[in-house]
């Protein structure tokens, strides 16, 4: 009967986020920020039995699977731009992060240092899918969309470690020791890191053993929960692990273990599954929200979302002018995105949630971390868009966007052809059947090239973009073929070096 009774708390919690999800298409409201919302409601008004967010259910069964499919999804061309302003924000934005507010805490809210530290730690890893999904949807800078991405998955990882460090401390009573602190953090990062590309690296070679797309699917599963598992064993960094193998069997397992529909197949179970728990992580979240406590701690919320501000504003602004290459600067409007988009999601409140039962101030940590959290996903987060409109960062030309979607479709169109070629060219397909389609779909290959001829000679700025466009795939190109060259010894790392700083000459 009490397993029945979960069942039936878990259908109707899939058909709020159903409802929810239809109604979010006419109500002008993020779908993640819409399900707090409705939580928060349905929490207030006792519309359902209370529902426990355990630490256990996000670290263990909800995380694994969201940072999978993000990790997955990541190009690999795109992480390798950002790479440095990603691990600078991630690693030493963490750090600074966790300072400011720790002291700010101890300082003008009397929470004495440790349990301060403790909040500083788990308060410092970002959460901004609503964000994300709203980038996508107004089709906002891929590099920018990669900075506030790359982050979150990254710092989600350091800030679990820095937030285990310190908890060992508080709880021990043991000595603080920067040293010691700073290479425990490496050692665990780094091993995290390591444990999740050779497991990626392992499952991408068994990829290529067989061709069946649920043995492909169940495979990506036991990656996700099997890399989170095993790193948690060699007490190593489990969220960084899971990151990492996503990535390796994303942009190397996936491209060359497995075909085209199998692909697809995996792309469309991790893309629900990802949609699942992130739709019921967000609306326990609004469940969680006990209204009576967070008056009682609103000295310390009220401290806890100034600080969290202030620290950020230093992170971004204070780092962003020193992270930038010459070529991939940071502009001034994405740092206020940066800046305004970092939310807090389901990572901090699990940690929060982790705090051992008897520890004096588990209450006021965890009931200020979920008032810090309401606050990031209720005022930025439905801030943003306006935010995103006030700097004109979403003006949407037609024709390019047109130019665009076309592009697209004749790339589709002329893979098509050449697969349908080589199809023909092995005896797979009669010549009757080829020649039927193969017609076909050249006279749509045709069509679409005149259409973007004609798109040229009415805008000649896209001709001014894909040129742009074009050296930019040029010069990733030409880097990646002399990184190639180092590795195989006809190049030494000095040569290029020099080749790195004769082309930042020329640029400028």
């Amino acid at each position: 009967m009490h397993e029945a009774i979960h069942i039936d708390i878990f259908v109707v919690l899939l058909m709020v986020t159903a409802t929810v999800a239809m109604s979010v298409k006419w109500i002008k409201l993020p779908y993640s920020i819409a399900l707090v919302i409705v939580g928060l409601i349905i929490g207030l008004c006792h519309l359902l039995p209370p529902v426990e967010l355990t630490p256990d259910l996000i670290l263990l069964i909800f995380l694994p699977a969201v940072l999978f499919e993000a990790s997955w999804n990541i190009q690999l061309s795109e992480l390798r731009k950002s790479w440095m302003p990603i691990t600078v924000l991630a690693t030493v934005g963490v750090v600074i992060n966790t300072l400011i507010v720790a002291f700010g805490m101890h300082y003008l809210a009397n929470v004495a240092l440790g349990p301060a530290f403790l909040f500083g730690a788990m308060i410092a890893a970002t959460d901004p899918i609503s964000v994300l999904a709203l980038f996508r949807k107004l089709g906002m800078d891929s590099g920018l969309t990669m900075l506030l991405e790359g982050e979150s998955l990254f710092n989600d990882g350091t800030a679990v470690v820095l937030f285990k460090l310190v908890l060992a401390i508080v709880l021990t009573g043991t000595s603080f020791s920067v040293a010691a602190t700073a290479g425990s953090f490496l050692v665990v990062v780094l091993g995290g890191c390591a444990t999740g590309a050779l497991l990626g690296y392992a499952a991408s070679r068994v990829t290529r053993l067989f061709d069946d797309h649920l043995l492909e699917i169940t495979l990506t599963t036991i990656l996700a929960y099997g890399s989170y598992l095993i790193a948690e064993h060699l007490q190593v960094s489990a969220v960084l692990s899971v990151v990492a193998a996503g990535v390796i069997i994303g942009n190397y397992g996936s491209r060359t273990g497995m075909s085209a529909g199998t692909r697809m197949a995996v792309n469309s179970f991790w893309e629900y599954t990802a949609f699942l728990v992130n739709s019921l992580i967000f609306l326990l979240i609004g469940l969680q929200i006990k209204f009576d406590l967070l008056v009682k701690y609103g000295v310390q919320i009220g401290v806890g979302i100034f600080l969290i501000l202030i620290a950020r504003l230093v992170v971004v602004y204070g780092l962003c002018p020193f992270i930038g290459s010459k070529s991939h600067k940071i502009p001034w409007k994405w740092r206020h995105m940066l800046f305004w988009g970092a939310l807090r999601g389901s990572v901090c409140m699990a940690l929060a949630l982790s705090l051992p039962e008897k520890f004096a101030y588990r209450e006021m940590i965890t009931i200020t971390t979920f008032g810090v959290v309401l606050f990031t996903l209720l005022v930025p987060g439905l801030t943003i868009q306006p935010l995103v409109k006030l700097l004109k960062m979403n003006l949407k030309d037609p024709r390019r966007e047109q130019y665009k979607r076309l592009k697209a479709q004749l790339i589709t169109k002329k893979r098509a052809v050449t697969f349908l070629k080589d199809q023909f060219t092995t005896g797979a397909v009669s010549a009757a059947s080829f020649e039927g389609l193969n017609s076909q779909l050249e006279n749509e290959r045709d069509a679409l090239i005149k259409r973007i001829d004609d798109l040229h000679l009415e805008d000649l700025s896209i001709t001014a973009v894909e040129e742009e466009a074009l050296k930019n795939r040029v010069a990733d190109l030409e880097k990646d073929c002399l990184r190639q060259l180092v590795k195989e010894g006809q190049l030494t790392e000095e040569g290029l070096h020099l080749i790195e700083l004769e082309s930042s000459a020329n640029e400028s």
